[in-house]
């Protein structure tokens, strides 16, 4: 087990929520725009005004809270390779999401200490949602009228499984397994790191993703998930917790589950 005696996890999550609401506050003043600016990366993948906007708010927000820890951003990853804490941020996961207009995104930081991540926070602006969970955090929901409650993974699957699939990034590898495993399952697509809170809120069983994503997709997910007793375990070897600190931040395939 890592040891984060010396982080105040507990203060840094109600302050890492503030930030994140910042940051889900000026992407909304984006999102309610008849048009906003976008373009490609240089990998291919898009972004948006307000995914910039965002990160500015996060960076300069943990920069102060935490002067000697590291930050890696999605819009900011280059040459920040090689540390033992740092923090990772997503401004706004789901970007295609954001710019179909469902909804389905969000606002993810998370804390990652010696390859694992500590502690999760995620937002989702649209739908006015949020989540936090680390180690010693307590996995919670706040919910659309301001309220919080635990969360807790669910308990089997006596009424039939659930998967959470990806609405943008589905994949042949990914339906293989389900059918595998699971032919009859229900399958719910959904954008972004709300595929993890599903499996935290017991709304869902398993999360596969057997496709490119990067450690700043998963990192807060994945922490509210392991408070809530799930696990995220590479697909190659289910023995085996999706690890953070990799080179290039890339993460091999996986499943998130609910134990």
């Amino acid at each position: 087990m890592v040891d984060v005696s010396r982080y105040p996890l507990k203060e840094w999550a109600v302050a890492c929520l503030d930030i994140a609401d910042r940051a889900g506050q000026e992407i909304m003043k984006v999102y309610a725009q008849d048009s906003f600016q976008k373009s490609l990366k240089n990998d291919r993948t898009p972004v948006t005004e307000a995914d910039l906007a965002a990160n500015r708010i996060i960076v300069d927000a943990l920069s102060e809270l935490t002067p000697d820890i590291v930050i890696v951003s999605e819009e900011e990853a280059e040459k920040l390779e090689g540390h033992a804490v740092f923090w990772l941020v997503d401004p706004l996961d789901g970007t295609r999401e954001f710019i179909k207009r469902n909804g389905e995104f969000t606002v993810n930081i998370a804390l990652v200490v010696d390859g694992v991540s500590v502690l999760g926070i995620v937002t989702a602006p649209a739908k006015s949602v949020a989540y936090v969970g680390g180690l010693g955090v307590v996995a919670r929901k706040r919910d659309e009228n301001r309220s919080w409650s635990d969360i807790r993974v669910a308990e089997n699957v006596s009424d039939g499984v659930i998967i959470a699939g990806s609405k943008s990034h589905g994949s042949d590898a990914s339906n293989k397994w389900i059918q595998e495993r699971f032919p009859d399952a229900r399958v719910v697509g959904i954008g972004s790191s709300l595929k993890f809170c599903l499996i935290a809120e017991a709304a869902a069983h398993f999360y596969p993703r057997f496709g490119r994503t990067m450690e700043w997709d998963t990192a807060a997910g994945h922490a509210v998930l392991t408070a809530a007793g799930g696990r995220v375990v590479l697909a190659s070897n289910e023995d085996i917790d999706l690890p953070y600190s990799k080179a290039g931040f890339e993460n091999p395939n996986f499943i998130a589950s609910y134990k």
